[in-house]
This record gives C-alpha cells, sequence and structure tokens, in this order.
C-alpha cells in the first residue's frame, strides 16, 4: 500500500477549509493539489486517522480497501486521484485504474470521465478545480436530497437505515442521512434504527457515529432484527442510499437491502431511496445487469482479524444486492422525488 495514515482531524488537514461542510471529511485535496487525505473509516469510530495519498494509484488502493466507501465519497475521492495523475503526467493508466477500483457503484467511472475529459483537455489547475466543483455539487445535491426526502416523511416519526449513507459516504451531508438530518431538523424524527451492516458494521461504526456526533437518537440493529421490529409497528418509514440505479428503477445497494424493502411492502411501511443524480445509470436497462462486486471470503469468516467460523469453511460475500423497482415507494433525487418508479418516471427527470 502507498497511502499512509496520519491522525489528523480536518482542522489540522492542510486544505483551504472543508468542502463537505462537516467537522469531517471522507475525501479532501490538499490547497496546492499535490495529495488526497481520505478519513480511514475503517479506523472509525475508535480513531480519527486521515491516509494521504500521494498518487492515483494509491486513491484507487484506498477505494479497493474501503479506506473511502459510499458511491458518491469514492466518486469525489476518484476525482481528486485524476487530479493527481494530471500532476504526474500519468493519466491514461491511472483512469482505468481509478474507474476499475471497484465495479458496481456508477458515481465512480462518472467522475472519472467527467474530470478525466478536462484533464485531457486543460491544465493541473483546471482539473484540480473541476474536481473540486464536482465535491461542492455532490454536497449541494445531499442538501437538497434532505430536504425534498424530509417532506415526504410523516410526523414523529422513526426511520430505518441499512448501512452508511451519510456524510461518510458523500462529498458532505449524505444521501439517507441527509433526509435524517434534514427531517431532525424540521422537527419531524423521533428516532432512527440502524442496521449494524455485516460484516464491515458500516451501521454500527458509522452510521452511528455521525448521528451520535450531530445529536440526532438512535438505536443499533443487528442485520435479522428488522422483522420484529416491523411486525411490531415500530417503523415508520425506510430510507436508504444506492451505489446504481438502474434505468427500470432497480436500485443496487448494500447487500441486506432487498431483505429490508420486502419486509417493508408486507408491513405497508414506504421504502425510500435516496442517491444523487449521478447514482442513475440510464445505460444499463435493469439490475440483471449491474454488475454484483463479490469481496472476499475472510472478511466474512473473521472478524478484526479473529477467525469465527471454522477452518475450511468459506463464505459467500456479495457486496451488495438489487431490490426491484416495484418494491421502490419512491427515489429521492436532488432533481425531485420519482414517485413513479420504472423507466418513465426517471426519464422525466433526466435532462
Amino acid at each position: 500500500m502507498g497511502y499512509r495514515a496520519r491522525v489528523l482531524t480536518v482542522d489540522t488537514l492542510p486544505i483551504a477549509r472543508p468542502l463537505s461542510g462537516a467537522r469531517y471529511s471522507a475525501a479532501e485535496l490538499s490547497s496546492d493539489g499535490d495529495a488526497v487525505y481520505l478519513l480511514d473509516q475503517r479506523r472509525l469510530p475508535g480513531e480519527e486517522a486521515y491516509v494521504v495519498a500521494r498518487t492515483a494509484s494509491d486513491v484507487a488502493q484506498a477505494i479497493r480497501d474501503m479506506v473511502v466507501r459510499g458511491a458518491p465519497a469514492i466518486g469525489v475521492a476518484a476525482a481528486y486521484g485524476v487530479a493527481l495523475a494530471r500532476r504526474a503526467g500519468e493519466l491514461d493508466a491511472a483512469l482505468d485504474e481509478l474507474a476499475s477500483a471497484r465495479p458496481t457503484a456508477v458515481n465512480l467511472r462518472w467522475a472519472v470521465e467527467r474530470i478525466g475529459a478536462v484533464a485531457r483537455a486543460g491544465s493541473v489547475e483546471d482539473t484540480c478545480h473541476a474536481a473540486r466543483a464536482l465535491h461542492r455539487d455532490d454536497v449541494a445535491a445531499c442538501r437538497a436530497i434532505g430536504a425534498i426526502g424530509a417532506d415526504l416523511l410523516p410526523a414523529r416519526t422513526t426511520v430505518l437505515t441499512h448501512c452508511n449513507a451519510g456524510a461518510l459516504a458523500t462529498g458532505g451531508f449524505g444521501t439517507a442521512l441527509g433526509v435524517v438530518r434534514a427531517a431532525w431538523a424540521s422537527g419531524k424524527l423521533s428516532l432512527v434504527l440502524a442496521d449494524e451492516t455485516r460484516p464491515y458494521l458500516q451501521g454500527a461504526r458509522l452510521t452511528a457515529w455521525e448521528l451520535r456526533e450531530d445529536g440526532v437518537p438512535v438505536e443499533l440493529l443487528t442485520d435479522g432484527m428488522a422483522g420484529h421490529f416491523f411486525a411490531r409497528g415500530e417503523i415508520g418509514a425506510v430510507v436508504v442510499g444506492a451505489d446504481r440505479i438502474a434505468a427500470n428503477g432497480d436500485v443496487a445497494n448494500k447487500i441486506g437491502t432487498y431483505g429490508l424493502a420486502v419486509l417493508a411492502r408486507a408491513h405497508d411501511v414506504p421504502f425510500y431511496v435516496a442517491a444523487p443524480w449521478s447514482t442513475v445509470d440510464l445505460a444499463t436497462p435493469s439490475g440483471r445487469e449491474i454488475v454484483i462486486e463479490e469481496r472476499a471470503s475472510d472478511e466474512v469468516t473473521t472478524i478484526a482479524g479473529v477467525r469465527v467460523a471454522p477452518q475450511g469453511v468459506s463464505a459467500r460475500h456479495p457486496g451488495f444486492d438489487v431490490t426491484p423497482a416495484r418494491l421502490v415507494t419512491a427515489i429521492i433525487t436532488e432533481r425531485g422525488a420519482i414517485a413513479r418508479v420504472d423507466a418513465a418516471g426517471l426519464s422525466a427527470l433526466a435532462r
């Protein structure tokens, strides 16, 4: 691994100001554009440490290693990786490596192509400016998603969410947690139930950490508990993020999302997907064509380096699943909420 960890807060990073809009930030480009600082999300909540990526390959490796994760956040990180590659004069190989670092999230390739086009035509400064603009746009999109989504929630509701779709998974503020934050600020939210999200525990480590930082009431569930609380009538809405949304409205998100959608439909609870328009992939006809990342078996059979399964037993580990459009109540984007979740509904917001 070429990157290295440094224990820094966002206030001590060598940047002009954080573009995340938060005290912490998933990814930031240094003021002089020669390094990318990535909050090492594997260390949270115990330690707030940023890794220093000096090359595009460092950024790609950090994405593969899940130092930074979440579809919009890895898009931002990759955009900054393109800026490093433009500075180093190693653009072609870097673009391919960054775009292929993880296969499911469409934001990654979208960001690489968008900033790569600027890098090919313009200067280092142009590339840095475009990458920072992409970051700012993502934060603005998240805030718009939050406002639109909060309006859809009933008053004093309990929201169930899965994985982490917050500031850590985006440029800042969050998608699903953007809706939660906006609902809390407007007095519409009473409680968040967060799935722990095996095997990386993004819900337990990251979502709970973010909400505690903001003073939003949160309780953890193991991934198998949701049905119990649906049956008791304790869940008013489900709000999740997305890594890719196909042209017909099928949604790829963290493994376990599909099961929640089935439970929500069975208990007549609205199931909302919050994502920026950059997550919508109109070139992919349906969820059947979405490549689902298969991660290493030992990420399931071990916890914190300690093996919990018998030797010789392997594990299946798809990183994502696909929720059919028919189970989605609405897709919430910065362009508006899509209540007709199908190809026509998505096309109506395409521009």
